[in-house]
């Protein structure tokens, strides 16, 4: 992309200094790590609004900001630099806006949502539903229709930019050399409007009526929650996408681009998020990823087999490097002429990784004395975990599914044991495939050169502070140390101990 001679070229994340931020998702992955770093490395007076509700645990939405989200091991290198200020500093800068994103004007009052609108700098958007086989009515509410309000933002403050992260999944099916700009649907007939994006409204509308049905004619909550989800594939799957997330995010882009002619929107599309590489804390990370499925899988041995091509590269990127990328578009956006652009922060361009590598590394540690990673592998896998092409997976799983069930069926009758143990790591192996086999074999390259040329643009003391380049990362270093170790020591919970023998037993049976 050419930069345009109007206006200046370089880009400094002193930009954000003094600005009043908007952020949304600030309680989840991603949104916690721009948090920190907003907090952190960017000074001056600015405020930040969070967008946030109370909910079970923490009903007000400040009780659950200091909880959940500041109390977080991820902001100890803020707290450790700031000392018995830190809370004092957050008091200053952050401010919740009590209110849900799928509510129209997120549940707030008029006047609440206009001031809010009027006072803001900036907006970024890193709240979604990361849920694959959701109902397709949450989904839509969440990751199309919310951002409704958004938009709805952006008309008290027409000059205000918003960041919207996004998945570089929404290319769907498509393959090969995915560039950075806008997506068109695999396959399908979806309508269009002058501007040349989908017409998502019309999308929702028939969708919609879709959903209705399912509501009139199914009273059962469960029944109908799985007729949903079936729902949501069938329509992501006619359209040329593999689930229904990846789907409604895409139509969130579209309906985005729709509303904000003219004015300035970045769509951020991050590959597979997986742990900090290096900053606040390295191997930080919050639940388990995507490519974590398969690492557990063979950690627990609950799978043996597994649909992918082994020279398949998956593609990863550290969540630090996401949030660079976030905070660097932004400084980009604040003074940049209102235009729609397009990044992609992912690894398959500049340095891949494959599920060969992946499994290598993850093997070895297993196999390692003293690793410290008692919590991942509790004990040493016996059994490998084999990739095979996806039609064979299939015919080994569908034959083995049927022996299985018939066996325990037969065993069952006849009286004998009938450890359900075998079916079951089998149903798991499907399970596990159905969501997640459309990461290890699809056949992507996702081009983000112009991200790196925004990069370029930095000072050289801004490039090192937020790296987003993934040329230079020693995968075997990353992912088998430093991930690895994340996810022993902050995504896993520490395995109970066996209950102590009583003192008193223990000198009895000493004394005999």
């Amino acid at each position: 992309m050419k930069v345009p001679e109007t206006f200046e070229t370089t880009v400094s994340i002193d930009t954000l200094r003094d600005k009043t931020i908007l952020l949304t998702g600030a309680s989840g992955f991603v949104g916690k790590v721009v948090l920190e770093k907003l907090l952190r490395c960017v000074g001056g007076n600015g405020r930040i609004f969070l967008l946030m509700r109370g909910n079970r645990r923490f009903p007000s939405a400040e009780d659950r900001l200091y909880h959940e989200v500041l109390q977080s091991s991820l902001f100890d290198k803020l707290k450790s630099e700031q000392g018995a200020e830190f809370l004092e500093n957050c008091l200053k800068k952050l401010h919740c806006l009590e209110g849900h994103l799928t509510q129209p004007l997120f549940g707030l009052d008029h006047e609440t949502f206009a001031a809010t609108a009027f006072s803001l700098d900036l907006i970024i958007n890193a709240a979604a539903s990361v849920d694959f086989r959701e109902p397709l009515d949450d989904a839509l509410k969440t990751n199309t229709l919310a951002l409704d309000s958004l938009i709805d933002f952006s008309k008290f403050t027409p000059h205000c930019p918003l960041i919207h992260v996004s998945t570089c999944y929404v290319h769907g099916h498509h393959a090969g050399f995915c560039q950075e700009g806008n997506v068109v649907a695999f396959s399908g007939d979806l309508p269009l409007l002058d501007t040349g994006y989908v017409d998502t409204d019309a999308v929702v509308s028939s969708l919609q009526s879709r959903i209705n049905v399912l509501y009139a004619t199914i009273s059962d909550i469960d029944e109908r929650q799985a007729a949903l989800v079936d729902l949501g594939l069938e329509v992501a799957n006619a359209y040329g996408w593999n689930d229904t997330y990846t789907f409604t995010k895409w139509l969130g882009e579209q309906r985005l681009l729709n509303a904000l002619q003219g004015r300035a929107l970045t769509v951020l599309r991050p590959s597979i998020i997986e742990s900090v590489l290096k900053d606040p804390t390295p191997g930080w990370i919050e639940g388990l990823k995507v490519a974590d499925a398969v690492i557990m899988a063979y950690a627990r041995e609950h799978v043996m087999l597994f649909p992918g091509r082994p020279s398949a590269s998956i593609d990863i990127i550290p969540v630090d490097y996401v949030a660079n990328s976030i905070l660097i578009s932004a400084a980009e956006a604040l003074n940049a002429p209102c235009q729609h652009r397009f990044y992609q922060c992912g690894s398959s361009a500049e340095n891949p990784v494959t599920l060969k590598t992946l499994i290598k590394l993850v093997r070895k540690a297993s196999t390692t004395p003293g690793s410290g990673l008692d919590r991942l592998f509790p004990r040493q896998p016996k059994k490998s975990f084999v990739m095979v092409p996806a039609p064979l997976f299939k015919l080994i799983t569908d034959g083995g599914l049927n022996y299985e069930r018939w066996s325990y069926r037969l065993r069952k009758t006849l009286g004998l044991s009938s450890s359900k143990r075998a079916l079951m790591k089998m149903e798991t192996t499907v399970r596990l495939a159905v969501v997640f086999a459309f990461y290890t074999t699809q056949r992507y390259t996702f081009d983000n050169s112009e991200l790196l040329a925004l990069a370029d643009r930095l000072s050289p003391a801004d490039r090192a502070a937020f790296p987003v380049s993934t040329a230079d990362i020693d995968w075997a270093h990353y992912l088998g140390n430093i991930h690895l170790s994340g996810l022993n020591n902050f995504a896993l919970k520490p395995r109970p101990k066996k209950p102590e023998e009583p003192k008193l037993l223990r000198r009895v049976d000493k004394a005999h």
